[in-house]
């Protein structure tokens, strides 16, 4: 009989180890925490990002096309197209969800891109050579990060003419200091490990330290934190469309068929909780996303 040892390594967690008779532990593979949520999640995504491309190959109106009588109640009876009903004017909510998830994610995702793409250039810059450099850049960034967010999107629209540039210009704006602190955060940690003083030492330029050995260290940590920016952003964007500052109609967005349906909230609540209920599980999805990434890819510093 092969004796067995249970080393506990936290409440509730166990690692079985099988001592064998050659006298050679055998260590038991730990299994792999399964998460419902954290599936749905991805799938949830998927879903919805592959809808967003293929909406015109969908056999669905178009956003701005009559599809049937106005305010008609969801039914699994009646077409595709109409089994999420139809807004005021006959137009099919099914095709305004798909098409406005081209707007929200667009928007979301590029504006993300070029916060992270700037944020992580100017720390790095702070991060890795301090000084005067550090002070500027920090200083613009607490300064950024002072406004609240909403108000300085509602300042950005109301100087220029609200339009899908305009939102992707302000929700960049305001995601760069974020990502500006995050990478001189993890810059400063890495900038201090012995590789980066051998580098140093070797005769290496500060670029090829920044390229070859702090950035890829610092990827994974940004990466992980991007769906969480995405998710912030998406709801920006909903709640600039909600006041009617966002996309102008009759291009569909998330935001402003929540708007429009809250008028009639009453008598015809599916109008506003259908949209409702698409931003809400596509922000939950990315928010669990970004902290599964989180978990398995932050190696912190």
């Amino acid at each position: 009989m092969i004796p067995t040892i249970s080393i506990t390594t936290r409440p509730g967690r166990k690692i079985g180890r099988t001592v064998a008779h050659s006298g050679k532990p055998v260590i038991a593979p730990l299994r792999k925490q399964f998460s419902v949520l954290v599936w749905f999640s991805y799938i949830w995504i998927t879903l919805i990002v592959l809808l967003a491309i293929f909406a015109p190959a969908l056999p669905i109106p178009s956003y701005d096309e009559i599809a049937g009588p106005g305010r008609q109640a969801p039914s699994l009876s009646e077409p595709f197209a109409l089994w999420l009903g139809t807004d005021a004017v006959g137009r099919s909510l099914m095709s305004r969800l798909i098409f406005g998830a081209q707007i929200s994610l667009v928007v979301g995702t590029c504006a993300a891109a070029i916060g992270v793409t700037v944020g992580m250039f100017l720390g790095l810059i702070a991060g890795y050579f301090r000084g005067g450099v550090d002070w500027v850049i920090t200083l613009i960034a607490d300064v950024v990060l002072s406004f609240p967010v909403l108000v300085l999107l509602l300042a950005i629209t109301a100087i220029f003419s609200p339009s899908i540039w305009v939102l992707l210009v302000g929700l960049a704006v305001s995601s760069i200091p974020t990502f500006t602190r995050l990478t001189r955060a993890n810059t400063m940690a890495w900038a201090s490990r012995d590789f980066v003083r051998a580098a140093k030492n070797m005769g290496a330029s500060s670029s090829r330290i920044l390229v070859r050995e702090i950035l890829p260290n610092v990827v994974p940590s940004i990466a992980a934190y991007l769906p969480l920016v995405i998710a912030a952003l998406i709801v920006a964007e909903g709640s600039l469309s909600f006041l009617g500052l966002g996309v102008p109609p009759p291009t569909p967005s998330w935001g402003g068929m929540i708007n429009a349906g809250a008028a009639v909230l009453r008598a015809q609540p599916y109008m506003t909780f259908v949209p409702a209920a698409v931003l809400f599980l596509t922000v939950f999805a990315l928010n669990q996303a970004g902290e599964h990434l989180r978990q398995r890819f932050d190696r912190g510093a």
